[in-house]
């Protein structure tokens, strides 16, 4: 379903059972998976990558560069980025640097399953790993763990987290969760599926 007040440029490359909701904007050149659900106001530009089963909250920002696995959720407000020294490529200073895509573009791939709360930002290059979660409000400077529970500004890791998304009470591969059941043996084995 797509919102007849959203802007698609290019509705094939939305998959089956996606609903873009009312003002979002999905740029010609992004990619979004099956089953997914993207609010209003979210933007994703040429470029970006988006899996099957992505819940993406209003008010996100996707630029090129940025890659978002199966089955993760991106809050609302969420902001990424993809040029750590970011200048006008207007400017005359700059235009040879902005001339091509490679001279400045950095990616960024948040990996199956992780969670991104409220007004995250991502800086360029800090992926985030399988499973994890990243606080509200975090600003994450560096690449996360898989299952790691990042958070502050800088965001650093105050522990780990269950598939299901529960906080564990020692590292995630060797601590079976107290809320789903599952074993840390299982744990490993879907992250290094990855």
């Amino acid at each position: 379903m797509i919102h007849p007040k959203a802007l698609v440029d290019d509705t094939q490359a939305i998959g089956a059972e996606t609903n873009v909701w009312a003002f979002a904007h999905v740029m010609a050149g992004a990619t979004v998976g099956d089953h997914c659900n993207i609010g209003d106001h979210a933007f994703i530009e040429n470029d970006a990558i988006i899996g099957n089963n992505v819940t993406i909250k209003n008010g996100v920002l996707i630029w090129s560069g940025i890659t978002i696995e199966d089955d993760v959720f991106i809050g609302p407000g969420v902001i990424f980025t993809n040029d750590q020294y970011p200048r006008s490529p207007r400017m005359a200073h700059s235009k040879q640097r902005y001339s091509n895509q490679s001279n400045w573009l950095v990616t960024t791939t948040v990996r199956r399953g992780a969670s991104i709360g409220a007004g995250a930002v991502i800086c360029p290059g800090a992926d985030i790993g399988t499973s994890a979660m990243v606080a509200a409000g975090s600003v994450v400077s560096k690449p996360v763990e898989p299952h790691s529970l990042v958070m502050g500004s800088p965001a650093r890791q105050v522990g780990f987290v269950c598939s299901c998304g529960k906080k564990l009470s020692g590292h995630f591969s060797n601590t079976d969760c107290g809320e789903c059941g599952e074993t840390a043996s299982r744990r490993i084995k879907n992250t290094s599926l990855n």
